[in-house]
């Protein structure tokens, strides 16, 4: 086929699909006359080029959605059409989600139109469908077959596989799983309720952090203090040894009383003192260095 060849049945392909959409928005007969229009398009793109396992599956989809709008063997006739583009769509492309799912839908659907029983080959079929589904995408048709098994009153299949749906992420809506009559069969059953009971559970809000309040601010504001507190005794501490090492620094931070009477003789003499007294220390230092500094250039004996 040629690339111009390519392009037209992919423009076709696309307006196949817009008139699918169309049809199923309509009724009566002019549904009937949109989807023959549908049809022959999809024939023409499938025509010498059967790979287009898509053309195929939208084939089958819009037959089924026609039946749907039949009864009886009207609807059982489009029914087992849908079914065959979707087991042809499979044969040529395995994995395709979609003709594996509506292909089991159609089976039970087509089931339905023919009255058939649970333990029917139609209901077989469908399984088969949608184990294929699951296969090729883990719990995409578990619920489906949880209404086979329900039908069956197979109840821990059914059970096991609405499990495994709710934790896929496949479950439909908690009203429409009440209302399905599949599952008429298991609604009695404890385990259901409490399996439709936990889909209505919330979860758990986290709890926020908040402020202290109350007693925790007390608290707060106690362990805030003690640490002034703290602070305060080691800067009266540092002044005590400052006062120590240098007593004109004492001199200086202690408190003078102003209305004292103070003899300015008595004070110069206390302060030549201090200065004697400093200019001792200062040499007594200046000698022990001395003496450090020549101890130091005695030689020492290494030990044998």
């Amino acid at each position: 086929m040629s690339f111009f060849d390519s392009i037209s049945k992919k423009s076709k392909l696309k307006a196949a699909l817009k008139q699918t959409a169309e049809a199923r928005n309509s009724s009566g007969h002019v549904a009937d006359e949109l989807y023959t229009k549908v049809y022959r398009d999809y024939a023409e793109v499938v025509a010498n080029e059967p790979l287009l396992a898509e053309a195929l599956y939208n084939w089958g989809l819009a037959l089924l959605h026609q039946a749907r709008t039949k009864s009886r063997e009207a609807a059982a006739n489009l029914y087992q059409d849908a079914i065959a583009k979707f087991s042809f769509c499979l044969t040529l492309e395995p994995a395709y989600l979609g003709a594996a799912l509506d292909g089991g839908v159609a089976y039970m659907e087509l089931a339905r139109v023919k009255s058939a029983q649970p333990h029917d080959n139609l209901y077989g079929m469908a399984k088969n469908y949608f184990e294929k589904a699951n296969a090729i995408q883990a719990g995409s048709a578990s619920y489906n077959l949880a209404c086979i098994y329900g039908l069956r009153g197979e109840k821990e299949a059914c059970h096991n596989a609405l499990e495994v749906s709710k934790n896929k992420g496949y479950l439909p809506a908690v009203a429409d799983i009440l209302a399905d009559p599949d599952l008429d069969g298991v609604k009695r059953q404890d385990w259901f309720v409490d399996f439709m009971e936990s889909l209505n559970k919330k979860p758990e809000a986290v709890a926020e952090i908040n402020e202290p309040t109350g007693a925790d601010a007390a608290s707060d504001k106690k362990i805030e203090a003690v640490a002034d507190d703290a602070v305060s005794d080691e800067k009266t501490e540092d002044s005590a040894d400052d006062a120590e090492r240098n007593p004109f620094a004492a001199a200086a931070v202690a408190p003078i009383n102003e209305e004292a009477d103070i003899d300015d003789g008595h004070v110069e003499d206390e302060a030549e003192v201090a200065v004697e007294e400093a200019s001792a220390v200062t040499e007594s230092e200046t000698v022990v260095e001395n003496k450090t500094e020549v101890d130091e250039e005695i030689p020492v004996t290494e030990k044998n």
